[in-house]
């Protein structure tokens, strides 16, 4: 009888673990339908209050591998110039005439909104996030993704995906106490060239910005081939000579 236990353990353990490392897998296919490894890019962000009013943000987006991403600022004009740098967890703002770039965190906004600065310099969800199946429907996965260090801005996600695609549509960032912090929707699918389709509208909005919703539209996405150097302090001035 205890073999019989045993086996039955073992078993479950094994089961537990090849259903962890799918999820994984399914999380990393996910990131390559979002984005190609190293791209250029343009976006527009617009912030919309309670009473209808909008103020809207054009960047210039530049990312390397898995902890490298770049953003220069084109509009508004009070805001041309200004760039933000993120490698690994580490994030900077760029002013023009300020001596040098300021430490910024990645639950701060420098655009306002219910966008922070995580969200606008996301990476890829696989490198800081372990994933686990949860019950899903007939036409999407549901997966709970749990972050592998403190340094994450969100201490959970529950992230939708579509059964045919494997298309990103709906992720919730939970803290770590379980409490709602926003929900980011992912809508409009988009032929972006070179074989990526994916949604070019990410919608968000929170309970704790009652009122409120931002919104991402990705223009243009194209895959570039970018050097190291791009991705350091003494370039963040430059950024614009790679448009």
């Amino acid at each position: 009888m205890k073999t019989i236990f045993g086996v039955f353990v073992f078993t479950l353990f094994c089961s537990v673990i090849v259903h962890s490392q799918d999820a994984n897998v399914l999380l990393k296919t996910v990131d390559e339908n979002l984005m190609p490894e190293s791209y250029a890019a343009y976006r527009k962000l617009i912030n919309e209050e309670p009473d209808g009013s909008k103020k809207e943000f054009v960047f210039y987006s530049l990312k390397k591998g898995k902890d490298k991403i770049a953003l220069l600022y084109i509009s508004p004009a009070s805001e041309k110039g200004r760039a933000t740098l993120r490698v690994g967890d580490n994030m900077w703002l760029y002013i023009p005439n300020v001596n040098k770039p300021v430490r910024i965190t990645s639950l701060q906004s420098v655009v306002g909104g219910v966008f922070n600065n995580a969200d606008i310099m996301q990476l890829e969800y696989s490198a800081e996030y372990d994933a686990s199946f949860a019950e899903g429907t007939d036409k999407e996965y549901l997966l709970d993704l749990k972050a592998k260090n403190k340094t994450v801005a969100y201490d959970k996600l529950k992230m939708w995906i579509t059964k045919d695609k494997n298309i990103l549509r709906k992720v919730e960032a939970y803290s770590a106490s379980g409490m709602l912090i926003k929900t980011l929707e992912f809508n409009e699918d988009k032929n972006f060239g070179g074989g990526l389709i994916r949604p070019s509208v990410i919608e968000t909005y929170s309970p704790l910005y009652k009122g409120y919703r931002s919104f991402m539209i990705y223009q243009t996405i194209k895959k570039r081939q970018l050097p190291d150097e791009v991705f350091t302090l003494n370039y963040m001035g430059r950024l614009g000579d790679l448009r």
